[in-house]
């Protein structure tokens, strides 16, 4: 039976340049918005009940993070997006979750999409896209559903000596990102466990019915995580060369740092990568060699009955001048010559080690 694949980008065909489509699988889910406006000094922890509660975060003098779940809700996104002053592309681009990951510069904000990556209870991985935009004194989250990896963060945020808090919007971006390529390590590791548990099972001769499925699924999994991490060395790069006033030059070595990991990861990527291709080519070895065995059994078999079959032909054929038909002990005479020569043929393919 063929699986029905569903086209994220036919929801675009038809719609004029900007026009806000969104393109992701939960259509229902509801709308929450939570906040941490922090300083040194003090921090507020906020559920929000409507976009219109996030304009008052935009002129503080403290450091602002509103994060907003649920990007089925175009209209909110849409106020927010007037609010701050968002251009229209990015705004499509933040309904739209089937981006690359990228970066745009503008004068007074920056924008940056990013994937997170995780496994399910089922051990199947899930991809859900986030978008952050960096102003003056705040950060903007975009998710499509409720639950993240920022837990660590907003641990860190309600620690009063925590450094974060004592820093600005840039690093608080800086700490999301971090937390996001923190947990590709996560998934990283697990998908090596997993490759290297069929190379296990490949190499004991252990095939199972479904083992193939298993190949052909890490090698997908294996191409997503590559299409997700990959493109973040370039968002750190240009945030490293591109002089911006939101990015405080001290904390350019923070990025730096996530940029070393992204390095690591993808050279991670890339050795799974291989390590995929070799496990379908000892796949396909390994049926090749059962196939071979059960080929050398009916060949042997095959052998040792040919001689068995001639004698028997010979004496089944009904010639009156066949003296050894008459003669008395004929029958177990042939009989003893036939299993000499069954187990002689068994003793040589076990000397020649073809047994």
């Amino acid at each position: 039976m063929t699986k029905k694949r569903t086209n994220k980008y036919k929801k675009h065909i038809k719609q004029s340049p900007g026009s806000i489509v969104y393109t992701g699988e939960n259509p229902t889910e509801k709308l929450f918005i939570n906040a941490f406006d922090y300083s040194p000094s003090f921090i507020n922890e906020l559920e929000l009940k409507s976009v219109e509660d996030t304009f008052n975060f935009k002129q503080t003098e403290s450091v602002s993070w509103i994060n907003i779940n649920g990007l089925n809700h175009i209209e909110d996104i849409e106020k927010v997006g007037k609010h701050y002053n968002l251009h229209p592309l990015i705004i499509a681009d933040i309904a739209n979750t089937s981006q690359r990951p990228k970066i745009d510069v503008y004068d007074d904000y920056i924008f940056v999409i990013l994937k997170m990556l995780y496994y399910d209870e089922n051990e199947n991985i899930k991809i859900e896209q986030i978008s952050l935009i960096l102003g003056t004194n705040y950060v903007l989250t975009f998710q499509e559903i409720e639950g993240d990896v920022f837990d660590n963060v907003r641990e860190r945020l309600r620690l009063k000596n925590g450094r974060i808090r004592t820093l600005g919007a840039d690093y608080l971006m800086y700490a999301l990102i971090d937390a996001i390529v923190d947990h590709y390590y996560i998934v990283s590791e697990t998908m090596g466990n997993k490759i290297e548990d069929l190379e296990d099972l490949l190499f004991n001769g252990e095939i199972k019915d479904d083992l193939s499925q298993q190949v052909l699924s890490l090698k997908k999994e294996v191409l997503k995580v590559r299409r997700a991490i990959f493109p973040i060395r370039e968002i750190i790069s240009r945030i490293e060369k591109n002089e911006h006033t939101l990015i405080n030059p001290n904390s350019i070595q923070y990025y730096r740092d996530i940029y070393d990991h992204i390095i690591q990861l993808s050279d991670s990527i890339e050795i799974y990568r291989e390590m995929i291709w070799s496990l379908m080519d000892m796949y396909m070895t390994t049926i090749s060699n059962k196939m071979n065995e059960v080929m050398k059994v009916l060949t042997i078999m095959a052998s040792i009955f040919i001689p068995l079959t001639f004698i028997a032909g010979i004496y089944g054929m009904n010639f009156d001048n066949m003296p050894e038909l008459h003669y008395q002990y004929s029958y177990y005479i042939l009989w003893v010559v036939m299993v000499l020569i069954f187990l002689g043929m068994i003793y040589y393919f076990k000397k020649k080690k073809w047994l």
